[in-house]
């Protein structure tokens, strides 16, 4: 029976402890949006402040409305006066999934922002079809692969795409990022309660800025700082032409816009858009339901239960309705529930922190945001969050299956490796590309065929990392069937160019890495082994002009490039395939009789 004495606040002390930490984490997913958006995909301001941010606005305000109201409803009736709402917000993998893999790739194509704004917001509505359909079938997509493999996918962003890009960022500018990182570590690492009980991300982020402002003030941005501007903080807010008082007329209120009719006409014509990028969108898609599938059980772990239908399809409304309104980025139930549990958090700071970014992104004031604080005072925020990514992919999956989380790190160091190499390379100054080095080998330069067919074109290396550690987890477990299969779909999947082929072009002092599935021809020479390469026939048929083909190219300087078809590590998956096979039949026909156990490894001094 319910009792009509019972009482859940709408407001308690720990909801502002909890407001402060989910503001400040989502904050810093809005300046790393920002950043990336005009430095990966040459997205214009207008587009990031009136179309991308009021996007984000409305699906946090959906997502943590819902979970609010949701954590009274278990309150009432479960009778559980400290029910803490799900934590809820933007994807930090997604966001580097979605800039570096999909909407950075198309502008440097094609050099068309609004294209790759496009293909940034199809990913994100095929990433929340997923979560939706997930949120029936997440039990069976469990099943399906291992908890490793999915887990690996993130560690491997995580400890490359996040929490390594965002620590070059902080020894890049060391005046400014090492102060916060170190408040972050003493609240996350130590777990040290600050006076009056202050987050440490909001210190983090309070000291990092202070400490901008200062440097600048005092002129040593060039001394490990930053430089900031107090004028471009007030043009932030608006001004008179006349007098150049700050007026605040660029505070008003820019509402969301529905995109979902422009974003049909483009996909009609541009229909690549959805299929060359699915090995990108599909995974992320998938490891968000379970990630949030995860962390809705940790919650009932602590005392907390949510219905997880509901809660996972809301997850999922919550990131179709991002992309039908400009948001590229889809949103996620956070981990950590136990922790906001602890800061004494109800349902309060989850209402709260939707409304607050409503109302900042509907009245425009993301230049504000940007210009007052640097990206570098919360890079230690994002590069925390990609260090607990990968320590809980090796913390929650079976102690056993270690090293199959470790095996997929490797594509995501050489995607890392390749995409710093392809910016570097692209500065004018360089005065080489990636093609020279590939056509012309030196011995420094032996691996770099390596670092190209391990990453693959359009991100295949997320199947790759998604294959490699399924089937060490299927072996580790003795399941040589299951390994043979995942095997076998990585040989079919590699011959028809899904994964590892690629076409590397220089066009325009720009080098890229473009998809060469099988019934693609190429202009291009065909690299066979390092330092070798065919000329393509007479009859060959470009392939290489960007996602929206050019009517006419004639004007264009000439390409150069390479191509790569990956039939030999087609053999050799084929190969494995078929070794494990024999052996799940030896196995099979000796009753299941496994190998005697491997030696006890060597220590190591």
């Amino acid at each position: 029976m319910n009792d009509t004495r019972f009482r859940y606040p709408l407001w308690v002390r720990g909801d502002l402890d909890g407001f402060f930490g989910l503001m400040i984490d989502n904050l810093v997913q809005v300046l790393m949006i920002i950043e990336l958006c005009k430095l990966v995909a040459g997205l214009p301001d207008e587009l990031i402040y009136h179309r991308v941010l009021p996007g984000v606005g409305v699906s946090l305000l959906i997502g943590n409305l819902f979970y609010g109201l949701q954590g009274h409803y278990a309150a009432r009736k479960y009778h559980n006066a400290e029910c803490t709402a799900l934590p809820y917000g933007i994807n930090t993998p997604s966001v580097i999934a979605y800039i570096f893999f999909i909407m950075g790739p198309v502008y440097k194509s094609t050099g068309d922002c609004d294209l790759a704004w496009i293909a940034g917001l199809t990913a994100c509505l095929v990433s929340g079809v997923i979560e939706f359909i997930g949120a029936f079938a997440a039990e069976k997509l469990r099943k399906i692969t291992p908890r490793a493999a999915l887990l690996g996918v993130l560690a491997a962003i995580g400890i490359t795409f996040i929490a390594a890009d965002f620590a070059f960022q902080i020894f890049t500018s060391p005046l400014v990022g090492l102060l916060p990182l170190a408040f972050l570590l003493l609240a996350y690492f130590a777990y040290y309660k600050f006076p009056f009980r202050l987050p440490g991300g909001f210190l983090a982020i309070l000291f990092g800025s202070l400490i901008a402002w200062g440097s600048t003030w005092l002129g040593w941005d060039g001394f490990g700082g930053v430089e900031m501007s107090a004028a471009a903080l007030g043009d932030s807010l608006g001004r008179d032409a006349a007098t150049q008082a700050v007026n605040f007329s660029s505070v008003r209120f820019n509402g969301p816009e529905f995109v979902g009719v422009q974003l049909w006409d483009l996909l009609l014509k541009n229909p690549n858009l959805v299929w060359l990028y699915l090995t990108v969108s599909i995974p992320m898609g998938v490891i968000n339901v379970l990630g949030s599938l995860q962390n809705i059980e940790s919650a009932e772990a602590g005392g907390d239960r949510f219905a997880t239908g509901p809660s996972l399809a809301v997850n999922g409304l919550g990131t179709i309705a991002a992309g039908l309104f400009g948001s590229c980025f889809p949103t996620t139930i956070y981990i950590g529930h136990p922790g906001w549990k602890a800061l004494g958090a109800r349902s309060g700071y989850s209402i709260l922190n939707g409304l607050f970014f409503t109302l900042i992104f509907f009245f425009g004031l993301g230049p504000f945001l940007r210009a007052l604080i640097p990206i570098e005072a919360g890079a230690a925020i994002v590069m925390y969050i990609g260090i607990i990514i990968t320590a809980q992919a090796f913390q929650v999956t079976p102690r056993k299956h270690a090293p199959a989380v470790a095996v997929a790190l490797f594509p995501a160091m050489a995607a890392l490796v390749l995409v710093k190499m392809g910016i570097y390379f692209d500065y004018p100054g360089v005065g080489a590309s990636l093609v020279d080095i590939i056509r012309n080998p030196t011995p420094p330069t032996a691996h770099l065929p390596g670092l190209l067919t391990l990453t693959g074109a359009n991100s295949g290396w997320f199947i790759t990392t998604l294959i490699l550690a399924a089937t060490g987890a299927a072996l580790i477990d003795k399941k040589y069937r299951q390994a043979a299969v995942w095997m076998g779909v990585a040989s079919v999947l590699t011959f028809v160019g899904a994964i590892h082929a690629y076409r590397l072009e220089y066009r325009d002092n720009s080098n890229i890495v473009r998809e060469y599935f099988i019934w693609q021809d190429s202009e291009y020479p065909h690299l066979h082994a390092f330092g070798e390469a065919d000329e393509p026939g007479e009859d060959a048929v470009p392939q290489s002009q960007p996602v929206e083909a050019a009517a006419n190219v004639e004007d264009e300087p000439a390409a150069q490039g390479v191509a790569y078809r990956a039939y030999p590590i087609a053999i050799g998956y084929a190969l494995a395939a078929i070794l494990f096979g024999v052996v799940a039949w030896r196995e099979e026909r000796n009753g299941g009789e496994t190998a005697p156990p491997a030696p006890d490894a060597p220590e190591v001094a």
